[in-house]
Parts: structure tokens; sequence; C-alpha cells
């Protein structure tokens, strides 16, 4: 039964490190051609969410990190796991919330893969992704990824979408959040 417990325990905290990691987006959008930008980067003001969905971008700084490896001082091994919290800072430099989660390595091998389970608490709600992060084992900054939004909770409930996250400094990524509703 360990084994089991222990790749659960290692996905939510692979991605968790993962998001913790990476910046959030700030506040105004970073120009990826979003329909809700200008084409200069700028937010059209869909923050406040309406019934066609929202692009949100954070910028996250790293916060916290433990690491459980299934063999200290090994190699990193199936079941490895990492848990995070990163702080969320707006276009502005204002913090606006927090992002947490855990993530487990399920690959060591090309690479590596994790799998992440992570939580973004905003102004007004929350709001929950997962998903895969390919090449955590590969020397380097940590790799851009794509989670999916699967739900969410306040001004956030029933959300959908995806959150695109790539590191833009040590301990700081940039989210992108493509909510649907």
């Amino acid at each position: 039964m360990r084994p089991i417990r222990t790749a659960s325990l290692g996905v939510a905290t692979t991605l968790l490190a993962l998001l913790a990691c990476a910046p959030l987006a700030s506040a105004a959008t970073t120009g990826t051609g979003s329909a809700h930008e200008d084409g200069k980067g700028n937010d059209q003001g869909n923050d406040k969410g309406n019934d066609k969905g929202q692009v949100i971008t954070l910028t996250g700084r790293l916060a916290e990190q433990s690491r459980f490896p299934v063999n200290p001082g090994g190699a990193a091994a199936q079941g490895d796991r990492t848990v995070f919290r990163s702080l969320l800072f707006d276009k502005d430099g204002n913090q606006v919330g927090e992002t947490g989660g855990t993530c487990t390595t399920t690959r060591v091998d090309n690479g590596g893969a994790e799998a992440c389970v992570v939580t973004y608490s905003l102004p007004g709600g929350q709001i929950a992704a997962q998903g895969m992060v390919f090449g955590h084992l590969v020397p380097g900054p940590p790799p851009a990824f794509d989670n999916a939004i699967t739900g969410g909770t306040g001004k956030y409930d029933r959300a959908r979408g995806s959150i695109h996250a790539e590191t833009i400094g040590t301990g700081t990524r940039r989210f992108t959040l493509d909510i649907e509703r």
C-alpha cells in the first residue's frame, strides 16, 4: 500500500513544486495572442469575469518548497514528491494571492515526468488545476508547462480552461490563466 500512497503524494508534490517555481501571471497579459488582449500585451479588463471567460497573467515567486525523495541522497525515483507554495503578484508588483500544491515523479527516464495538483488562491475565490510536467529532471531552468483548470470556488465557480507557466527567473514563473466558464 505504501507505493500507491507515495505515488499519489509524489504527484501532488511535483505539481506544487512546478507551480510554486513558476511565476504567476501579472494582472496584465504578456502578449500571448489572446482575444482578451489589445495586441500590445495589455489585458482588456476581462479580469472581472464574464460569461465567455477571462485571461489573468500573474508572476509567482517561490516562498517555500520541500522535497520528499524515495531514495534520500540517491537518484531520482518514481514517487519522489515536492510540496510548494508561491506568492502571486500582479503587473504592478502587488501581492494578489498565493498558490500551493504537490508534484509526484511518475517517470525518471527521458528527462522525467511529474503529475501535479495545484490551487491558486485569488481575491474572490480559488482555482484548481492539475496536469503533467515533462523534463523536470533535465539540468537548467524548470521547463514551461500547460495544465488544466479543473474547477474553482467563489467567482471562479465552474471554471475550466488552462494555465500556461514559464520560468522567467530563479524561483519565478509567469502564469497565464485562460479561464472559460
